[in-house]
């Protein structure tokens, strides 16, 4: 393996990490948060912060890990085998399937839905407590567990895979 792709990994479990805990603060108190306010207060919180979310480097990393998870699959399929080979590939598919496919299918449908919504809208308020919250929340808790499972898998693979190379395996 060569350093690029030895220093690409390393980098992988701590980006992963990274997006995990912002995924974990909304699961843990942000959402929480959002709920204890008027209905009007986290509707348009919530809509803020999902305008505001394409604007920072948070969009670069989660956008940019999906990209490096395809390059992922594909390096450690055709160049990598055994157990470790394995750890690692499974570490970038789930973070394709359980962070980003289910942030493409299941939270940006419930954003671009609540966007579209009026604060003031009784309609609005009982789409945010009843739909918008539980649902989003739960997801969204998925995407934390996804990142988290990554980057061990990842890690652990890694690890065994320096451990094999050291021992000239």
């Amino acid at each position: 393996m060569s350093a690029a792709v030895f220093a690409l990994l390393q980098f992988s479990v701590l980006a992963y990490a990274v997006v995990g805990g912002v995924f974990l603060a909304f699961s843990d108190f942000i959402m929480r948060s959002l709920a204890h306010t008027s209905g009007v207060g986290g509707v348009e919180v919530m809509q803020v912060i999902n305008r505001e979310v394409f604007r920072c480097v948070f969009m670069a990393l989660f956008l940019g890990m999906a990209a490096v998870s395809v390059f992922i699959v594909i390096y450690s399929v055709t160049q990598l085998s055994g157990a470790p080979g394995t750890l690692i590939t499974l570490g970038a598919l789930v973070y394709l399937i359980g962070c980003f496919a289910v942030t493409v299918f299941f939270n940006v449908p419930m954003n671009e839905n609540l966007a579209r919504m009026d604060v003031l809208s009784t309609s609005t308020q009982e789409y945010w407590v009843s739909t918008y919250l539980p649902r989003w929340t739960a997801w969204n808790t998925i995407r934390t567990i996804a990142c988290a499972v990554s980057a061990g898998l990842i890690l652990v693979g890694l690890t065994w895979l320096t451990q094999l190379h050291a021992r000239g395996v």
